[in-house]
Formats: structure tokens, sequence, C-alpha cells
């Protein structure tokens, strides 16, 4: 049975400082990486009951739904070819909270596991709510996810 952890961070400090890395991060287009990202997510969560096996109509149909923003999509290239990911979500419509930017979907091609891709991603998305002024994020994660928890914990998700 999978038991899904959902962690939060505050936002009211200063943005994360971005580590040097040698790939280039850009926010997703619609016109040129749609199909690329569909390959890649499909080939990391090949086994994953949500996110994996995703046809091109379940990422038009999350494309069109209000929270979706290109900006706060970010990918890590290398010589054009997406490396890996962090998807962000911005709710909006929580009843009497302010809204709360959430990593929606993080990923890392697995050949490439190993050279911070993740970190580098998720700094930038939580830099990207801070200059939203959002307060807080949050994430899920499957709890045997055991890199992906320690990644998100060292970033003060808790």
């Amino acid at each position: 049975m999978r038991h899904i952890l959902k962690l939060h961070r505050d936002l009211t400090s200063d943005s994360l400082p971005q580590r040097t890395h040698d790939y280039t991060i850009e926010t997703f287009n619609t016109a040129t990486h749609k199909q690329q990202w569909l390959d890649l997510n499909n080939h990391i969560f090949a086994h994953h009951p949500d996110q994996g096996n995703w046809a091109m109509a379940d990422l038009d149909n999350r494309i069109k739904e209000d929270w979706f923003d290109p900006q706060g999509f970010f990918l890590a290239t290398e010589k054009g070819v997406i490396e890996g990911f962090v998807w962000t979500k911005i709710h909006q419509d929580l009843v009497n909270q302010d809204p709360v930017g959430e990593l929606y979907v993080v990923g890392t091609a697995p050949a490439h596991h190993g050279r911070g891709i993740a970190r580098a991603l998720s700094v930038e998305a939580i830099n990207y709510f801070v200059t939203k002024g959002l307060k807080h994020a949050m994430l899920y994660v499957d709890a045997d996810n055991e890199k992906g928890l320690k990644l998100y914990q060292s970033l003060g998700f808790n």
C-alpha cells in the first residue's frame, strides 16, 4: 500500500542560493518541449501509478488548467535535451488561506542522477515562489522515496 507524505516549507526567508552546474535551466515551451518532456516523464515514472504512462492528451489537459504557467515549469537541458524538470503549481483557490506553491512533479533522467539536477531545479522553483510573493510551499512524496525525502528535507521541507 502506498503511503504519501505532504511536506511543507516556509517561504518568508530570503531566496535560496543556486549552486553552479553544467546544464541550462529554462522554462517549458509548449511549442517545442511537449513531446520530449512527455517521453522523459514516461521513462522516469514508468512504474508510477499516477505520473507514468501519460498520453499527449494527459499533458494537454494539464496545460489547459487555470493553474498552468510555463514560467513555473523548469527544465534542465544539455544541448537541447531535457535531463530533468520541476513543474510547479500555485494553488490560488484555497479557502481562508494564502496561495500556496506546490512542487507538482520533480524528475531527473536516470542516466543523470547524482548531478544535482533535481536540487538546482527545486531551488529555481522555490525562488520562483518567493518572487511571486508566496509565503508557503508544499509537495507530495511517496514515504519510501528516500532520495526525494532527503533532498526535500535539505531544502527545508518537513
